[in-house]
């Protein structure tokens, strides 16, 4: 080539790096001396921007390629040449093609044979003996709240709100009472709600709540709430939406596992809180009653005591793992949070949206069994019977196979419609006969069912009783931080935590849910009340052993007095709080 071109592509005279040019300058200087037979070495670098319209394919043929039809990316590409350290010019330059992506690895198709799972994970035989020192203990019921809100918990929410009320300027100076008095007023809007809240400390008959307007004062109250706050804004993770209530989370996490009943059968579903407001963080799910709101990943026992949780952020900010997604590295999570207690046998439920064969092949590794529905593009193509064929079968019919090298089976099952369900640890047999509607005879109907999915049916329900729990009487008070329905939702989950292991440890004296929570609300309001203020009447506050469930007995009176709930005569009385009470009302007062 003349030197013209030589001096675009290399620079006469440049001994070591050499100068950079243009593509498309390059092959223009080509195209002007075709003669010239030379041969030229040419490097391509890459742009600094390395995503544009970069492919691992050809742009065409390489015979009519022309450089006016490559990328503009391409064309603009700076071209090096390096010196061969001789002095002399090299004249032997070359178009080098881009290099191609590494193919991926092929993976090794799983063998599926027809017969039935053989499992090798070990019985269950732990015991639980910290459930054995609750019993001990008869907590009563805000004994057992405040396993959760414990002393800890409650000193960092009083001193990270007063942090944030300091940097705003404002001497709130919020002591534990105080705020032990504004948990109460939330607790107790769960069962009694106002269109508005300041309504509680109204004057009207229709409207006014003497537990509440004795406890605290409105506008103390509305103070508090508006700075409540759970972390230094100095600390905020960016990467982290729920930076501002993550340590609260942490908290409560470590202390729902802490006294986690120790069973075999564990849940892992969706939970919606409720929320309307503009953060992006909420979604819309219509298979939940709560549709719009924050998506909670959780993890429960099978009866709905929440064991560990975490807000969903998408995959914007939660990076899956172990080339999973994102729902399944949730429950690799919540698996890693469970073994920390112990790496026993555990089983987990699940639905469709998080099973795969490839998540049941890496539970079994960590040693856990896992039973779930599946869709059929996840169970990697397991020649099972097609749904249209298995739904002209009878009712009750199943196909199935088995991964010979990890024993993992799944069934195909045609009940109302055709289901399928993946396992690792449960099988077909010993298959029973299960009894269902038939909506075309309005009969009730007997059909084939297998193991595996009877026992999916029994135990996965687990996050739905939680749910159910929840939303009977959730915190209706809201403020205008995009948070504070999620400090309701952990309020409601760690009542539905406490009522559970209510449920375990008290199993002559068992209340309802309404009652537990009616229970704890009247006690913080009572026992918290601020008595100091002037313009406060006085009255007797009654004290929380009312209400603590221990070592009260009816016992006859002399002298006839009133009734402590119904305010008629009466000649019987409680030997612990000394008040008369009737014997058909002395239940209903002592959880009132």
């Amino acid at each position: 080539m003349a030197s013209t071109s030589r001096d675009v592509i290399a620079g006469r005279g440049i001994h070591s790096k050499v100068k950079s040019a243009k593509l498309l300058e390059v092959l223009n200087a080509m195209e002007e001396e075709e003669s010239n037979n030379n041969r030229e070495e040419i490097f391509i670098a890459p742009p600094d921007n390395a995503v544009g319209e970069f492919t691992d394919e050809d742009s065409g043929d390489e015979d009519s390629q022309r450089g006016a039809h490559l990328p503009g990316s391409v064309l603009h590409a700076s071209v090096l040449c390096e010196d061969s350290g001789t002095g002399e010019d090299n004249d032997d330059l070359e178009l080098q093609p881009a290099k191609k992506r590494q193919k991926a690895v092929v993976k090794p198709q799983r063998i599926w044979t027809k017969r039935d799972i053989r499992p090798d994970f070990g019985s269950w035989t732990a015991s639980d003996p910290h459930i054995e020192n609750l019993k001990s203990q008869e907590l009563s019921p805000v004994g057992l709240f405040e396993l959760f809100f414990d002393e800890g918990t409650i000193n960092f929410i009083v001193n990270e709100t007063n942090r944030y009320a300091w940097q705003k300027n404002v001497n709130l100076s919020l002591t534990a009472q105080e705020l032990k008095c504004v948990l109460g007023i939330l607790i107790l809007s769960g069962y009694i709600s106002y269109p508005r809240r300041r309504m509680f400390w109204e004057t009207s008959p229709d409207s006014h709540h003497h537990l509440v307007a004795d406890a605290i004062r409105r506008d103390r109250f509305e103070l508090i709430f508006s700075y409540l706050h759970f972390a230094d804004n100095n600390e905020l993770d960016a990467s982290d939406r729920f930076a501002k209530v993550r340590p609260l989370i942490i908290r409560m996490n470590c202390n729902f596992q802490k006294h986690a009943p120790l069973e075999e059968f564990y849940s892992f579903g969706e939970s919606m809180c409720e929320y309307f407001g503009h953060r992006g963080s909420k979604q819309l799910h219509r298979g939940k009653p709560v549709r719009l709101g924050y998506k909670i990943w959780c993890g429960t026992t099978s009866r709905g005591y929440l064991v560990w949780f975490e807000p969903s952020q998408g995959t914007l900010f939660t990076k899956p793992d172990r080339s999973l997604d994102l729902g399944g590295s949730m429950v690799i999570k919540f698996v890693d949070a469970l073994q920390e207690r112990g790496f026993l046998p555990y089983h987990i439920f699940f639905d469709k949206v998080f099973t795969s064969v490839k998540l049941m092949s890496i539970l079994r590794k960590k040693g856990v069994k896992a039973t779930g529905t599946v869709r059929e593009y996840r169970t990697e193509r397991c020649p099972l019977k097609d749904p249209k064929e298995l739904k002209k079968m009878k009712r009750g019919s199943f196909d199935y196979k088995v991964d010979e090298s990890e024993e993992i089976i799944v069934c195909r099952w045609h009940d109302s419609s055709v289901v399928n369900i993946c396992s690792n640890a449960v099988g077909i047999e010993p298959v029973r006969l299960t009894s269902r509607h038939s909506g075309a005879a309005k009969t009730r109907t007997q059909v084939h069912q297998p193991s595996l999915v009877k026992l999916y049916q029994e135990k996965v329900g687990g996050v739905g009783r939680m749910d159910q729990n929840i939303a009977k009487y959730k915190v209706k008070i809201r403020g205008m931080k995009w948070y504070s329905s999620f400090i309701g939702y952990v309020i409601d989950a760690a009542l539905n935590n406490a009522w559970q292991l209510h449920r375990i440890c008290c199993q002559d004296a068992q209340v309802d849910l309404l009652a537990f929570r009616r229970y704890i609300a009247c006690v913080y309001l009572e026992s918290n009340a601020d008595t100091t203020s002037q313009g406060r009447r006085s009255r007797r506050l009654e004290t929380e052993s009312r209400f603590d469930m221990i070592g009260h007995w009816i016992i006859h009176q002399d002298k006839r007095t009133r009734c402590a709930l119904c305010h008629s005569q009466t000649n019987t009385r409680c030997e612990k709080c000394q008040k008369g009470v009737h014997a058909k009302c002395f239940r209903e007062y002592h959880i009132r």
